[in-house]
């Protein structure tokens, strides 16, 4: 069934979108023009799996955890609620919203990273009982329009590990600033690499 409405969730991926601190920065040529090769142009890609909108493996944060070629599906291609949780420091179970029948994915709009060339000085801290919350009405995945679930001074990784314990999953860096609160459907498969710990993704709503 064609979707009535396609909104696109993605941080555009150039030489503007902001590496994690120290991270490797995303770079994109043409390394072969169709005035080389006669028909085709080729182009090259270096960048860190964990750049601009992705998803975490548990692999990312558990030597032990799923790799990126190993993740359920499922959990990517899903219903999820949107909840505006826009101007608080820490958001906690109190801040979100009821959940919506047959909900398996919140989205948290904090609308706190507003100039995506730059890497954000800080950002809302994610409660760790939100993971627990999560697993007790299964709800798989948790996205934020942030870098990170945790801090990025963060070396403990608190709400990582209390995603890990859990076994819920992770989407970071999603774009929320132009959608409403309420229930969509939701693509944000990552790539399948072998061995992988991250994945960048193209997320996308539909109605």
């Amino acid at each position: 069934m064609k979707p009535n409405k396609i909104i696109d969730i993605s941080m555009k991926l150039n030489e503007t979108t902001p590496e994690w601190p120290g991270d490797l920065p995303f770079y994109y040529e043409l390394s072969v023009t169709m005035e080389q090769s006669g028909s085709v142009n080729i182009g090259k890609l270096q960048t860190s799996t964990h750049i601009g909108t992705h998803i975490d493996a548990p692999f990312h944060y558990n030597s032990l955890g799923l790799k990126t070629h190993e993740l359920p599906l499922d959990v990517y291609l899903t219903t999820a609620q949107v909840m505006d949780v826009n101007g608080l420091e820490k958001i906690s179970l109190a801040d979100l919203k009821p959940l919506e029948k047959d909900v398996e994915a919140v989205l948290l709009k904090t609308a706190s990273w507003q100039n995506r060339s730059q890497f954000p000085a800080q950002w809302p801290v994610f409660d760790e009982s939100i993971a627990e919350w999560m697993a007790d009405n299964g709800v798989k995945l948790l996205g934020v329009d942030v870098p990170s679930v945790d801090p990025e001074s963060s070396k403990k990784l608190p709400m990582h590990q209390a995603m890990n314990q859990h076994q819920r999953f992770i989407l970071e860096g999603i774009v929320l600033d132009n959608v409403s609160e309420g229930v969509y459907q939701l693509v944000a498969l990552p790539l399948k690499i072998e061995g992988g710990e991250g994945s960048p993704v193209r997320a996308v709503l539909y109605t």
